[in-house]
This record gives structure tokens, sequence and C-alpha cells, in this order.
């Protein structure tokens, strides 16, 4: 098959591989609007779970990106200046660029064509392709192009995030729930490396407006989240990389292919940083894609289907999730006066599909600290 990709990133390198791994006949290029060694992300997050795909299928794409991974098993909240350790939370972190740069090694090993710089935002020079696969992500451009087809909606939630990086090293990955006289900022964060952790600031719009950071260049916006954040930085520094304040988008699709176009990753589908599932969706999206092809062979329309039916279940279930784990964030003003532990037990439980009975098993002790303080319930 004459297959063309846009978008390098991890959905699609990683169909890139598979397809090309598999039968190296298959003339395939990657397009990528960025330079090679570009990343506007700090560091990625894999539960157990996740991370065992890519082992299954690829366990040589599996060593290279575990290579310099980062391995915790607990969590914690810090609110009202407490912090609640929550267990069996297991993570493997790694650098963004590490991930990207494993790929790109094992494509360009099985001959994957990758061209950096180049930015598409139309697909008639590839109108001689077989398939073409738009993984260009949350803004996609082909998407938009054709968006009649694809039926998109785009939800763009109203609270705002800005992406830092730190050497403060976080060794639990921590949510930091800080109430200040602006309002409220929350800081998802983790050690992906032995020396830097990804540093999410993620704010209401009141306390956007309050605080002025509406009216804030990127460089006064760090050094507000650096003084509301101070107790937990102790002392280290947030850094940039193109920082700037957004809103998270949630992309659906009515369609998911249209002709010989088939979107995955991003382009497809968002899920939420409060999850990390974004760079599992869209290397789960890249599976399907190259199991589809295996069940139906080079007939595109009838592995499009297949793609959809065997794909669209588990993607459908883990955005519901995400969506209901961001309402959550933006729901929080009657559950900050909880006291820490109780704040904690809610985070835990906050997308409906964990009771007191899950808690339990995987957590005796946040559920045991819990019934302590509310005795009146039975469980």
């Amino acid at each position: 098959m004459k297959i063309r990709i846009i978008g390098g990133g991890p959905a699609g390198l990683f169909y890139a591989y598979l397809m090309k791994r598999d039968d190296p006949s298959h003339d395939i290029r990657v397009v990528e609007r960025d330079a090679e060694h570009a990343t506007y992300g700090w560091g990625v997050v894999f539960s157990d779970v996740a991370l065992a795909f890519v082992r299954e299928q690829a366990p040589e794409l599996y060593r290279s990106m575990t290579l310099n991974q980062e391995v915790f098993d607990e969590m914690a909240v810090v609110h009202q200046g407490v912090q609640v350790r929550l267990a069996h939370n297991t993570f493997h972190r790694m650098a963004r660029i590490d991930l990207l740069e494993a790929l790109h090694a094992h494509c360009r090993e099985v001959g994957v064509q990758i061209e950096f710089e180049r930015r598409l935002d139309e697909v008639a020079e590839f109108a001689d392709a077989d398939l073409i696969v738009a993984a260009d992500g949350a803004n996609s451009a082909i998407r938009t192009r054709f968006a009649e087809h694809f039926g998109p909606t785009l939800d763009e939630r109203p609270n705002l995030l800005a992406w830092y990086g730190t050497t403060q090293l976080f060794d639990p990955l921590s949510l930091i729930f800080r109430q200040n006289p602006d309002g409220l900022a929350i800081a998802h964060t983790y050690r992906y490396s032995r020396t830097h952790s990804t540093f999410l600031v993620e704010v209401d719009p009141d306390t956007f407006r309050q605080a002025g950071l509406d009216r804030m260049d990127e460089a006064h916006s760090l050094a507000w989240c650096e003084r509301v954040f101070a107790d937990d930085l102790q002392g280290h520094r947030l850094m940039s990389n193109k920082s700037n304040w957004f809103r998270y988008t949630i992309v659906k699709n009515r369609r998911w292919h249209w002709n010989n176009i088939v979107l995955i990753g991003d382009a497809l589908r968002t899920g939420h940083p409060s999850v990390g599932s974004g760079t599992r969706l869209a290397m789960q999206d890249s599976i399907a894609l190259f199991d589809a092809f295996k069940a139906c062979g080079p007939d595109v329309p009838k592995m499009l289907e297949e793609f959809v039916r065997i794909r669209q279940p588990g993607s459908d279930t883990l955005q519901k999730a995400a969506i209901k784990s961001c309402e959550w964030y933006e729901k929080l003003g009657p559950k900050l006066p909880l006291d820490p532990v109780s704040f904690a037990y809610d985070y835990v439980t906050r997308s409906g599909r964990v009771d007191h009975a899950d808690v339990r098993q995987r957590d005796p002790e946040l559920a045991a600290a819990y019934e302590k303080l509310h005795p009146e319930l039975v469980f």
C-alpha cells in the first residue's frame, strides 16, 4: 500500500512503524510540521495497563521507550497544605522528546520516510495514495478542511491551563490545590526524568481574570505561578516552552473516515490531561488501524469500517471518563471546604466508576481514614 501520514506525533509514527515493520514493501511517508527535535510538552505518563499494549505489539519499541523511564507507585493530593498519599497508582513517566526520538529511530530502521518542517493543510498532492492518515493533532487542518464530512464537535472547556517544566522533583504524581487571594490554582505535576518534572497549572476563569493573567505576558504569568506554588517548588523555578495559557478542547467526530482519509489520535478525539490519556489513546488508535489492515487487507473501505468497529467502544469509554474528570476540576467550589482526606477520596471516586469497595481494595489506608472521619456511614 501507498500510505501518507500527516502528523509526526506518537499516533502517526507508531502506525507507520507497525505497518512498515509488518511489510517492507509498503510505501510509507510521514509529514511533520515541526523540526525533528522540537516538542512543546515536557513529559508523558502511562499506567501499567496503558503501557502493556505497546509491550505486546512492539516489545523492541517498549524497551526503547522505557530505557530512561521513571516508575512510581503512588499519587499524592495536596489540599489545605496537607498531602494525602494514594497507594497502588503505578505510572510510567518519560520525557516526550525521548518517546518521539525512540519512534523516529524505529521508523527509520524499517524504512519509513519522515519529512520535518513541512506543514500540510491539503491532501491534493497525495491523490495517488491508497490511504491518508490525518494524525495532525487536536487542531487538525485536515479535519477542518473536510469538516462537512467528518462532522467534528469542538467543546472548548472553561478552565485555562499553562504547561511548564521544573527542576523540582515530584516523585509521586501530585495534584496540588492552592487557594490564594486571586482564587484557586491547581498544579498537575510529576517527575518524568532524573532532573525534571512536568508542572501543568490550571485555573478557573474567575481566578484568571482576578489575577490579571488575561493581561500578563508569558514571563509575568510564570512569575505568578511561582508565587502561588512557592511552598511546593521550594526555591526551584518554573521553565517555559511556549507556555501560554490555553483552554482544552474536547474533540469528537461524527465520522472517523471519509473516502480514503482516516483520523487518528487527537485529530479524532481528545481525552484530558487530568487522566493522562492522550498519548495512550493515540497509540491505541495506531494499533487498531494496523489490526484492521491485518483483518481486511488493502480493501480500504472495509479496513476503515473495521477500524471503527474494533476501536470505537474503548475510545468512547475512555473519553467519557476523561470528560467526567474534566468536569470535576471545573466544579470544585463546593468541595474546597472538605478536609484533606475527604477531598482526596472525592477525587478518587470522581468518575463514578470507583465505589467504596474499590477504594478499600486498592487503598485500604485511604478507606480507613475516610471511614474514621465518617463513622455515620455504613459500607
